[in-house]
């Protein structure tokens, strides 16, 4: 029986008339149990080239011919029965044969299932490239369905965008590299695109160098004045409970009153406390100061003092000064919008937003005004000449865990925001983590493609199996098992859920995410004296 299990490997198959693997036994709604008669075992046994055609392994395709169509389906397990193999399948879809025999017009879902009895054959090399071609459809090439050696994988751009994609893998698996694979074959289809990346290890900006712009504390230039007010109150307040809503009560009533000290130069005649209307930091403080002295009693000046306080640290903080810098007092939205999301591209479609030189305390501040900069832009857009917008957040999980106490601020609610109504919009969400369990299945839930790397954890996987789709679930097993670089991708940007080694990358195009090699540093030796008193020069100026 070992010398059979040995032997399943694709089959080489022809046209309509593929080699007879075996016959269906037994039909359910989703899938199919079929037995591999000895003939179709032998055939197997004897075919040595996996890249010519898929049968009989797991993840392998085979096809049954039912009323002028062919069902395809997936091997999803295999058993032992004597001298016989036993095979589950999952339906995956259906399509016509041409004149020549050839499979075309192939579609998800199946309308006419297959009877008892019926033969199974392979899925031939041009059945496959029918299958994954989709050449009418805007798509980029990614890699090559596995186990063949020419049938190119192709995302469908639009679906995948449209709906959202997320993609998973444990630390080490090639993640980072697949990333800047997608987004580098986005950016040569479409040079006038409008991408943002959040970037935490600043490991993408030298990939992305020729084909877009890198923005970390030396050059970003947020103006503190498009924080809206919840945003404020993020970097601002500094207690909890009933002290913290009085603390907010008192910055509403004085924030509003900076926004509205700038309002006729600005040319605006509704204001609200959200508005992002320039003011000045100095004018804040005044207006706290001046709240302070009309109360009748000392002892009710808490607040106040501690609202002062917070902001003049901050001011005179030069880690802050990116965003809270009396440069950035003018109406600079405009320019922002323009450098961040990239209009025009000038063919240099992707922002690349280096937040590893934020500090850690407004981080995800920093990532909320970005995200909601996106969304409203797009809300307000909308109805004129719309240019849609991808955001890609790598290490998802820090900004929407699945444990609302671990962060339940500004950045969780715009970016689930934008993960259940962006695509009315034009906003696209790239979402990229080591840890799916540890990401809202809410936001999970809502990504219409899923490339899947390998993972470790078993409770990681098991959340990506909940996530996939009832099609995909013959592949989920072979998760722990994919190499580096190898994916299962599912959902709407691909047509059946495949396995996918992806290209490789020229090494000027990789992120900078290789990690340290010990065995090779730790041989070496010399100039230390030197090294470390740049390293502490780039610490204490808290830059590089």
């Amino acid at each position: 029986m070992n010398e059979i299990v040995r032997g399943l490997r694709p089959a080489r198959t022809d046209g309509a008339d593929g080699v007879v693997l075996g016959h269906v036994e037994a039909v359910s709604g989703g899938g199919a149990r079929i037995r591999l008669d000895r003939q179709g075992l032998a055939l197997l046994a004897g075919d040595d080239d996996g890249a010519l055609a898929m049968g009989g392994e797991v993840g392998s395709m085979l096809a049954m011919s039912v009323a002028g169509r062919n069902v395809i389906a997936t091997v999803h397990a295999l058993d032992c029965d004597g001298d016989s193999v036993i095979a589950h399948l999952a339906f995956l879809g259906e399509g016509e044969r041409d004149a020549a025999g050839h499979l075309s017009g192939f579609r998800r879902g199946v309308t006419r299932f297959p009877l008892p009895g019926t033969p199974v054959t392979g899925v031939s090399t041009p059945d496959m490239d029918a299958i994954f071609g989709a050449r009418e459809i805007p798509n980029i090439e990614v890699g090559t369905v596995h186990p063949t050696r020419s049938t190119r994988a192709a995302l469908h751009v639009d679906a995948m965008l449209s709906k959202h994609f997320a993609l998973l893998g444990s630390t080490g698996t090639g993640k980072s590299t697949a990333t800047a694979l997608i987004l580098h074959r986005i950016c040569a289809m479409a040079p006038h695109g409008h991408i943002v990346m959040i970037d935490p290890h600043g490991e993408y900006a030298a990939a992305f160098d020729a084909v877009g712009a890198s923005y970390g504390v030396a050059n970003l230039a947020m103006p503190y004045w498009l924080m809206n007010f919840e945003e404020h109150c993020e970097v601002l307040l500094t207690t909890s409970g009933a002290e913290r809503q009085t603390d907010a009560d008192i910055l509403a009533k004085c924030l509003l009153a900076a926004r509205q000290r700038n309002r006729a130069a600005e040319g605006v005649s509704r204001i609200t406390v959200d508005s992002p209307i320039p003011y000045v930091l100095s004018d804040l403080t005044t207006i706290i100061q001046t709240e302070m002295g009309k109360l009748e009693k000392a002892s009710s000046n808490a607040p106040y003092l501690r609202l002062k306080h917070k902001i003049d640290e901050i001011r005179s903080d030069p880690r802050y000064h990116f965003m809270f810098s009396g440069m950035l007092v003018g109406d600079s939205m405009k320019s922002f919008i323009k450098r961040i999301f990239r209009l025009p591209g000038e063919d240099r479609p992707i922002s690349v937003i280096d937040v590893s030189g934020v500090p850690s305390e407004i981080t995800s501040v920093v990532v909320s005004v970005l995200a909601r900069c996106v969304f409203d832009y797009a809300i307000w857009a909308r109805n004129t000449a719309q240019h849609p917008i991808l955001l890609v957040c790598e290490e998802a999980h820090r900004y929407v865990p699945s444990d609302r106490q671990q962060n339940s601020g500004p950045v969780r609610r715009i970016l689930e925001r934008i993960a259940k109504e962006g695509r009315k919009y034009g906003v696209s969400l790239g979402l990229v983590t080591q840890r799916p369990s540890d990401l809202a299945e809410g936001v999970l839930s809502q990504c219409g493609t899923i490339i899947a790397m390998r993972l470790n954890n078993e409770r990681d996987q098991a959340f990506v199996r909940a996530a996939m789709p009832e099609g995909a679930r013959g592949f989920l097993d072979t998760i722990p098992a994919l190499r580096n670089r190898e994916a299962i991708i599912c959902g709407e940007g691909v047509p059946i859920p495949i396995r996918v080694a992806f290209d490789d990358l020229a090494p000027e195009l990789r992120p900078a995410s290789h990690d340290p090699l010990f065995s090779e540093l730790w041989k070496r030796g010399g100039n230390e004296d030197a090294l470390v008193e740049q390293i502490i020069g780039r610490w204490r100026n808290q830059g590089r």
